[in-house]
């Protein structure tokens, strides 16, 4: 080629007719890959240029029994919870972790992958957020990446293994138990809908008052940003633009006790005058009062999944075997039924 672009894999693959999996394969020196196969792959990175990255090599290196994990978030209970439900998990299975910290949402993954890759990692877990765009990465870069990576909390992609606490559901469980108590008139408190997590939190709400017959308005949500701050502040504009809520959904537990607080301080009475339910059952959300119904996610099964999915994964690729097995494994929340819902005196 006769400029300085750098020649991707994705080109590759489809100057070649193949897949980028397959490019992969050759890249790493595979042995599942026809010769004829590899010898047009290579005939073709020859006439583009293609320089592979330094990450595309064999996995000769001896095994470390090390797990590379990367986070972002710890300042929020689900990320910090799935770590510790990770860090389990990874010494009932006899594994090390390395961690790598992020600070924000949006990265360069080359040089992240890379600083574990030269820590003689044999997998990693990518348990950063889904938020917004911070997946467009992995079609390009996955496929090149010589050892494995399982990922937490986002959507199904193809030729990747995930394992996914299923917000859609929870929120679904939050929603229809408000439902089936007679409320009808029921808001919701949002996560900032950037993060894939409270999206679908949102959409299981949506979709249930769809469901039962109640058509959806705007008015009927506040979005927050998952503190304790910013569920206090949004009561009073939600209770503004809907006066004749019954119960609110609200996303995480943090900001349910803080409307619980604001709500506290209008006179308002939980659940006799306005029936809550949260997610995630913080250990605090027995003790408030009223005890807090909510959704409890089980981050040690959460974390085990994934260390063993992981595990898996190495064991399939050191051995070299000629297909490997991407899992989408959803982990089921639980509803937690206590104190701050009851049976609405107002069925319509």
């Amino acid at each position: 080629m006769n400029n300085n672009r750098r020649v991707t894999i994705k080109e590759v693959a489809e100057t070649a007719g193949v897949s980028i999996q397959t490019v992969s394969r050759v890249l790493n020196n595979r042995p599942d890959v026809s010769a004829k196969t590899r010898e047009n792959i290579q005939l073709v990175m020859d006439q583009l240029g293609y320089q592979p990255s330094k990450l595309a090599r064999d996995l000769t290196r001896q095994r470390s029994y090390t797990i590379g994990v990367v986070i972002a978030g710890l300042e929020y209970t689900g990320p910090s919870k799935t770590l510790n439900g990770i860090a389990e998990a990874t010494e009932d299975l006899n594994y090390t972790l390395i961690l790598k910290e992020l600070h924000h949402f949006e990265y360069n993954v080359q040089p992240v992958l890379n600083w574990l890759y030269a820590r003689h990692v044999d997998g990693i877990i990518w348990a950063v957020p889904e938020y917004g765009n911070n997946r467009d990465w992995l079609s390009e870069f996955l496929p090149q990446f010589p050892i494995p990576i399982v990922f937490q909390d986002m959507a199904a992609q193809p030729d990747t293994s995930i394992v996914y606490m299923d917000n859609y559901i929870g929120g679904e469980k939050a929603t229809k138990h408000l439902l089936r108590l007679g409320y009808r008139q029921i808001g919701h408190i949002s996560g900032p809908l950037g993060w894939y997590a409270a999206a679908e939190r949102k959409q299981a709400w949506h979709d249930s008052l769809l469901q039962a017959g109640i058509e959806y308005e705007d008015r009927f949500h506040i979005e927050c940003d998952w503190s304790l701050s910013s569920g206090a502040a949004a009561i009073g504009p939600l209770l503004d633009q809907y006066p004749e809520v019954e119960a609110i959904f609200i996303a995480n537990d943090l900001m349910a006790i803080g409307a619980m607080q604001a709500l506290c301080k209008r006179n308002t009475q939980v659940p006799q005058d306005l029936a809550l339910v949260g997610y995630d059952d913080i250990p605090e959300a027995a003790f408030v009062c009223p005890p807090l119904t909510t959704i409890r996610q089980d981050f040690y099964r959460y974390g085990y999944s994934t260390v063993s999915q992981l595990v898996e994964l190495i064991e399939a690729v050191r051995q070299h075997k000629d297909s490997i097995e991407y899992k989408f494994t959803k982990i089921e929340p639980e509803l937690i039924i206590r104190e701050s819902t009851i049976a609405s005196r107002k069925r319509r």
